[in-house]
């Protein structure tokens, strides 16, 4: 931090900070361009010496918190467990907390659970108050490379296509007949209703029998693709470990999905996703060896960030974290990831509101599979603890500005659909005719035994990428700020719940929108419910 910046905080005690960056002196150096930039932007920052104990660092943070601005803690430096007997570890360290486990123990977990919420939470009841996120870097040249990524994200003036596109990966569940078919038809309405439909999504399933399923051999080359192509969210949910995710199953064979040598071939070059991991053991940065997120985090060219779990997280607690953060990324819209991992937390340690379709279904659920019902409060407040963020918590989300779409309830396959819109900004647009997401553009073809020849598989990838694309026509257009008029000719095949979506890529921002409207006539499109029901791979 510049001396006459850190001299300015001393000396005025009217400047009250907001963000406390708790940093070992060796780290100082390296994380200078990084306290510039939001000095910049306009921030208080308090510095704390991360080289003395937890129960020191979060009593200098509680007593900054009294300033009563305190809204984000920077946490920089791994939390190797070598510090405490190897003082050249120590020297670029900060220290974790280990809270106890009570609920995931039941299936195998530690008896401590990693976290770094114990610097977030200032009253001591769990519930975090301000937002936390670790720079969990090795050396200082490991920082520079963290911080680099970061100021390049949120200096980026690349607002294409990628703003919109979230990515999910998921393995096969394998928690038994109920609860897989369960979490699948809670993920199927989340993925409907949850997101909107302006963002484009895409779903790679470690299920052989579903379409989206791509060639497993190529499942792994598959999921690098959906990290390298660019994306705001990459979202994997599943089994996983320290250094690796689960593998995809089929009979006779298991097939790699990503594991930590593989981080070196991560290229998000346009556009690095904000990496979640809805798994165990990813996130379980206080292991002597860097997790999987931290090698991700620590990649030049890999994710901008990372939120993923420390131990064992289940189902329930996974799926409440996951529904929190979406809201918040897609509807409530805080400025930071750090407040919407915060606001996601806050909301874990409550009951779902009355008109929370989504909480309340996944609470129905869980209380109808889960051997004690009466833990699942425990359980949501045990994956606080568990989830932690590898990344800036100061990091800006940039979100569309939105475009109102005047679309009529019904059109006419074959025929043609007059739309006007509303757009706040000038740009390259397009303009497009999708299927909900609960549908498909065509009839897949029957898994009912998996293929062994090398033909029938290769078509695995084919099917794949035509379940991805809901698209069903598209008209590209220049657009001038305001309103304007377009058309779309709607395909004679076309039937059924749709969407008219938009999105215009703009010099100083990006817009979307996106309005419902029913095509009667033509063929009717295949809901993904009336695929054959998901079987336990042999």
């Amino acid at each position: 931090m510049p001396a006459a910046a850190v001299a300015l905080l001393m000396i005025l005690p009217q400047v009250v900070p907001d963000v406390v960056v708790v940093c070992p002196a060796e780290f100082r150096e390296a994380i200078n361009p990084w306290l510039d930039y939001r000095l910049a932007e306009g921030h208080n920052i308090q510095l704390v010496d991360g080289t003395t104990t937890q129960e020191e660092i979060r009593r200098q943070i509680r007593e900054i918190a009294k300033g009563g601005k305190l809204r984000h803690v920077v946490l920089v430096g791994d939390a190797d467990p070598r510090m405490h007997f190897d003082r050249r570890v120590w020297r670029r360290s900060v220290p974790v907390h280990h809270a106890q486990a009570r609920v995931n123990v039941r299936w195998g977990s530690p008896l401590h659970i990693g976290t770094d919420n114990y610097y977030a939470d200032l009253d001591g009841d769990t519930t975090p108050e301000v937002a936390v996120g670790r720079l969990s870097a090795d050396t200082p040249a490991e920082l520079k490379q963290i911080v680099a990524k970061i100021l390049a994200y949120e200096r980026s003036t690349d607002f294409g296509p990628w703003r919109r596109r979230v990515n999910f990966v998921a393995g096969f569940g394998g928690f038994g007949v109920l609860a897989d078919r369960a979490i699948e038809s809670s993920t199927r309405y989340f993925l409907t209703h949850g997101i909107p439909p302006d963002y484009r999504l895409s779903m790679t399933y470690a299920n052989w029998r579903s379409p989206y399923c791509p060639d497993p051999r190529l499942f792994h080359a598959t999921t690098a693709w959906r990290l390298n192509e660019g994306a705001w969210l990459w979202v994997y949910v599943g089994h996983g470990f320290h250094l690796a995710l689960d593998r995809v199953r089929v009979p006779d064979a298991r097939y790699h999905i990503l594991a930590a040598p593989d981080v070196a071939k991560l290229d998000c070059r346009r556009g690095p996703p904000i990496a979640v991991f809805l798994a165990c053991y990813t996130g379980a940065f206080d292991a002597v060896r860097d997790c999987l997120a931290e090698e991700m985090l620590s990649q030049p060219n890999g994710p901008v960030a990372v939120l993923a779990g420390s131990r064992v997280t289940m189902p329930y607690g996974m799926a409440v974290m996951a529904g929190g953060l979406m809201d918040e990324c897609f509807r409530h819209r805080p400025k930071t990831l750090g407040e919407a991992v915060l606001h996601a937390k806050q909301s874990m340690m409550t009951e779902p509101a009355k008109d929370d379709r989504w909480r309340a279904m996944l609470d129905t659920i869980a209380g109808a599979i889960s051997p004690d019902a009466k833990l699942l409060p425990k359980e949501r407040a045990e994956h606080v603890l568990l989830f932690n963020l590898l990344g800036d918590p100061l990091l800006r989300l940039h979100y569309p500005e939105e475009i109102t779409l005047d679309v009529p309830s019904t059109a006419s396959a074959g025929g043609r659909l007059r739309l006007t819109a509303d757009c706040p900004i000038g740009g390259q647009g397009i303009v497009e005719l999708v299927v909900r997401r609960d549908r498909l553009t065509f009839k897949p073809p029957p898994r009912k035994e998996y293929p062994k020849e090398h033909a029938a598989l290769s078509r695995f990838q084919e099917t794949y990428y035509r379940a991805n694309n809901h698209r069903l026509c598209a008209v590209p257009l220049s657009v001038s700020a305001g309103r304007f008029e377009a058309e779309l000719d709607v395909p004679e095949s076309a039937r059924g719940a749709c969407h008219v979506r938009m999105f215009v890529e703009g010099q100083d921002g990006f817009a979307t929108g996106a309005a419902d409207v029913k095509i009667q006539g033509g063929f009717d499109y295949l809901r993904l419910a009336t695929q054959p029901r998901t079987r336990a791979t042999k």
